[in-house]
């Protein structure tokens, strides 16, 4: 079915994950937290992706102690709700993430709980507003087999309000920030969305997004943004795949694009940020990065020549699906 206009479009191809600034996986200084997010505006991204939960509000201070240096008009910035924050000088930092800020987390899926959430970002941004709010982690992995109860309570509580204030003009969108299809196709059937940020389902590795979400998502004009475009590592040079040790059939189907990257040429984090904006749904792609070198480095690997060859051949070898889009090399 033929696409029509996005309503709302985060800017790309490139944009920044904000999740490893919280502290994922390993502690980051501030310096290199700094330099990272400098460094992203430096090689032209204007669109930043940050949350409450990562870090307990660590990556939302960072990203507004930056931010704040540059006119607010010149970029997009979303966060998410669903998590509210208390005080607690006990509190123990959420995995993935190491570090944090003294906060704990209680799940708020409710139309005053999202209100509360953005009021909180904002303080701790240090902006007057945010252009585009999640529901985050509303999905069977975090919830379990009864998420759809929950879900279908986060539509008439946080999605009601979130699609009030884009009404109003005080957001530009809202969405989903998940890891699972269902809950976007639920959204899109329960609700009025903008734009959701996917991760991990749409990734050389695993094309999910490609069946039922994206031609539906074509035919509303709802954008996606596109998250953990190397799933969470294996496709650059990590042995992590969702966040753990990697399934022998992932690292299987790697080790076959890597040596096919190899006989062509071609490096494969390029390739898999490359694959993931050509899909024309696809608003941004958004890989995290620790620290400025590897923020320098995913906009050069946006930008490398990669011959129609390669992607032919990833398709003949059974890696991609036929109909999935890829750039024109």
């Amino acid at each position: 079915m033929a696409e029509t206009t996005k309503r709302f479009a985060p800017p790309g191809p490139l944009g920044f994950g904000g999740a490893p600034l919280g502290d994922m996986f390993a502690r980051v200084d501030e310096e290199t937290a700094e330099g990272a997010l400098t460094a992203a505006w430096d090689s032209g991204i204007r669109y930043f992706d940050t949350a409450p939960h990562y870090g307990s509000g660590l990556s939302e201070h960072r990203f507004g102690r930056v931010l704040r240096r540059y006119e607010r008009d010149e970029f997009v910035l979303s966060t998410k709700v669903g998590r509210l924050f208390r005080a607690d000088v006990n509190a123990k930092p959420q995995p993935p993430f190491v570090g944090g800020l003294p906060f704990r987390m209680e799940y708020d899926y409710s139309a005053d709980g999202a209100l509360r959430s953005i009021e909180d970002s904002l303080q701790r941004l240090g902006l007057a507003r945010i252009d585009v709010a999640y529901i985050h982690d509303i999905a069977e992995d975090h919830h379990g087999a009864g998420w759809t109860e929950l879900f279908d309570k986060a539509m008439e509580g946080a999605a009601r309000a979130l699609t009030r204030l884009r009404d109003e003009g005080v957001i530009r969108a809202w969405g989903l920030g998940v890891n699972r299809t269902e809950a976007c196709e639920r959204a899109l059937r329960m609700a009025d969305p903008d734009v959701f940020l996917l991760a991990g389902r749409y990734s050389l590795l695993d094309t999910a997004g490609l069946a039922g979400l994206f031609p539906a998502c074509a035919e509303r004009g709802v954008s996606i943004v596109v998250g953990g475009p190397y799933n969470s590592g294996l496709l650059a040079g990590g042995t992590t795949f969702e966040y753990a040790e990697a399934p022998p059939d992932k690292v299987a189907a790697r080790d076959r694009i890597a040596a096919l990257c190899k006989e062509y040429g071609v490096d494969i984090r390029a390739a898999a940020l490359q694959f993931c904006a050509a899909h024309p749904v696809v608003a941004s792609v958004i890989p995290g990065a620790k620290g400025a070198d590897k923020v320098r480095h995913n906009a050069e690997l946006m930008r490398q020549p990669i011959p129609a060859a390669f992607w032919r051949a990833l398709k003949t070898q059974g890696l991609l699906p036929e109909e999935a889009p890829t750039p024109a090399g």
